[in-house]
């Protein structure tokens, strides 16, 4: 989800399979909406919870909607991780992203579990 100003003003998930598309992941899909609605790519003062760790596409997609913070629950692989501090990191003086990292862990980690057992089956 992408929040402003303490309210929520767009919110998404995986549809990928759905679609049959590779693109259609949840933070794309929320940034889209945000953008939608705020009529503005930049998102220079929303902040995205997300319930694991973005993949280099999203984080690159962040990056560039100016968002100001990702807080997410659980991490991927150090490889993703890895990738996505250089994105993070890249000289652009239009955009820096704090990230807050493993909040509820545990519980997040049980949601991505469940949602891809649903969406495999």
């Amino acid at each position: 989800m992408i929040v402003l100003n303490d309210k929520i003003i767009a919110k998404s998930h995986n549809i990928k399979e759905k679609k049959r598309c590779c693109v259609y992941h949840a933070e794309i899909n929320a940034i889209m909406k945000a953008s939608k609605k705020l009529k503005d790519w930049r998102l220079k003062d929303c902040i995205m919870y997300v319930t694991l760790e973005p993949c280099p596409m999203c984080m690159s997609a962040i990056k560039q909607a100016r968002i100001k913070e990702v807080i997410y629950g659980a991490s991927s692989d150090a490889n993703i991780t890895n990738l996505n501090s250089k994105i993070i990191e890249t000289i652009d003086s239009n955009s820096t992203i704090k990230i807050t990292k493993n909040v509820c862990k545990k519980k997040c980690e049980e949601l991505i579990i469940n949602f891809f057992k649903h969406q495999r089956n």
